[in-house]
């Protein structure tokens, strides 16, 4: 029998040798030591464990990556708060924020027929099938320009034909009143010119995004820009019948006339073309940008780039075709709500024009916000690993799919309360679209960006001006706008798959013989 504590000796011939000795039995051998030194006498000086010589010390240096915005240390947060600090006073921020006004006045100068077309249409007696006319001759305009626009952005970049385009739309706004006071087709002349000017910029504003931020925060600068243009909207719905009861139906065609005039004379002074050309950029802030971001110089090796674009070869590619889709159906939904809520609301539930209008404008402001935190949740994916594909295909799903169901539940909505909150919900989820396709256009195509951004607004054009006459004819022969909303969120669900079968987020070879 073993001692207590032991195995017997077949059971411990089983174990493993590498068993710990409390299992085996074993005692656990002293390891062989050196002869130990005896201590030295307190007068001795005692020999230090280190055989090596003894450096003098140096005081640790305290350094910070090239990468590293100003002001940023080791220390925790510090240095996601000094990144975060240098972003919000950045010049490229400021380049967004001045994006964002501009197409806010685009938006105001452009919705602002949207309110005006109730009282001009009782006092002129127009059916709604006119009044579908004259709201549609903005788009007449439109439809000239994005092309000639976007071929005019790639060649002399997006400052330049920005500030002409906001002058001159801005200038046709301010001539309406003058212009209505002459004739009606006077008046329309200064709406198609309004069409042509603003036909630039979403092209400028691809162009100066692409320019100015790396890649991996372009959804957010589009997301800025675009929260703008939506704020735009709001603006333009809110405040124009609280002027028109003022200073009469025009209005707020003077007052955002002079504004956009206004912000010219800002941009040009502040505002350059490239991060390079700007005299108070800091060197931080330039290496940033241009490390995480690929050019398209206008100029390579002495040449200029081609003046007519290979319009046979960007149309031969699929991917041109699932933007060409994509923004036909985002222009057709976008200009029906833009144009007809407020009809809507006055002839389903009876509400004055004021009303109508808040309730047209809640949803605007929603599409603001989210608009900015689908670019910032984009940029996220990136940075994370996820695809480029993948994460366009994702945004623009949610921005058609989520439309699409929205507007069904608007449909059966038995109150101007509950129908405000499906069209919110309705509006704002297309506005991850923006992270979607209009960012796609900076990543198939850098070099012809603005010309392809042209060609699919040219298409979304024809699809606002066909959704914004047929709303009009729908109503006068069915007497009621239910039945085009569900063909609207139809036409939602169908171009959602064609995105995701045909769209990348890859560059396209356009200059190839492939």
């Amino acid at each position: 029998m073993a001692p207590p504590g032991q195995l017997l000796p077949l059971t411990r011939s089983l174990l493993p040798p590498s068993a710990p000795p409390f299992l085996s039995g074993r005692r656990r051998r002293a390891a062989p030591t050196r002869a130990q030194a005896p201590p030295p006498l307190p007068w001795q000086p005692r020999r230090l464990l280190c055989s090596a010589p003894l450096q003098p010390l140096r005081p640790l240096a305290r350094t910070r990556p090239a990468s590293a915005p100003p002001g940023a240390s080791a220390a925790g947060g510090g240095e996601a708060q000094a990144v975060a600090a240098e972003f919000m006073t950045s010049e490229r921020v400021k380049v967004a924020a001045m994006l964002g006004l501009a197409l806010a006045l685009c938006n105001a100068d452009r919705v602002v027929m949207s309110v005006a077309i109730v009282p001009l249409s009782q006092a002129y007696g127009w059916t709604p099938s006119f009044a579908g006319v004259v709201q549609s001759s903005f788009l007449w305009g439109y439809l000239i320009s994005p092309i000639i626009g976007g071929a005019l952005v790639d060649y002399y970049g997006g400052r330049r034909v920005m500030a002409y385009g906001v002058a001159l739309w801005s200038f046709a706004t301010f001539l309406s009143p003058w212009a209505a006071g002459r004739s009606l087709w006077l008046f329309i002349s200064t709406r198609v010119l309004l069409g042509v000017a603003e036909g630039v910029a979403l092209p400028c504003m691809n162009n100066m995004v692409l320019r100015w931020f790396p890649r991996t925060e372009r959804s957010s600068a589009v997301g800025i820009a675009m929260a703008g243009f939506q704020l735009g909207n709001t603006i333009g719905l809110l405040l124009s019948p609280i002027i028109m009861s003022r200073a009469g139906i025009f209005g707020p065609f003077v007052i955002f006339g002079l504004f956009g005039f206004l912000w010219v004379l800002v941009w040009i002074s502040a505002i350059s073309g490239t991060p390079g050309e700007h005299p108070q950029i800091s060197a931080y802030e330039l290496e940033y940008i241009t490390k995480g971001q690929k050019l398209v110089k206008p100029k390579v090796q002495g040449e200029k780039l081609r003046k007519v674009p290979p319009f046979s070869k960007l149309l031969s590619k699929w991917p041109t075709w699932a933007l060409i889709s994509a923004n036909a159906m985002h222009s057709w939904g976008y200009f029906v709500i833009l144009s007809w809520m407020p009809v809507y609301f006055k002839t389903i539930f009876h509400v004055n024009l004021r009303e109508a209008a808040w309730f047209s404008a809640i949803p605007w402001v929603m599409m603001a916000v989210l608009g900015y935190v689908a670019g910032v949740v984009s940029d996220r994916l990136i940075r994370n690993g996820t695809s480029i594909t993948l994460t366009r295909k994702i945004m623009q799903t949610i921005g058609f799919v989520g439309p699409g169901i929205a507007l069904l539940g608007l449909n059966a909505a038995k109150s101007p309360a509950i129908a405000s909150a499906w069209l919110t919900v309705a509006v704002g989820l297309k506005s991850f679209g923006h992270s979607g396709f209009l960012v796609n256009l900076q990543e198939i195509a850098p070099q012809y960006a603005g010309v392809l951004h042209g060609m699919s607004n040219t298409a979304g054009t024809f699809a606002a001006i066909l959704g914004t006459i047929g709303a009009g004819f729908f109503v006068d022969r069915m007497g009621s706008f239910r039945g085009f909303i569900v063909l609207t969120s139809l036409l939602y669900f169908s171009s959602a798959l064609f995105w995701d079968i045909f769209a990348t987020g890859e560059r396209v070879d356009f200059d190839g013989t492939g």
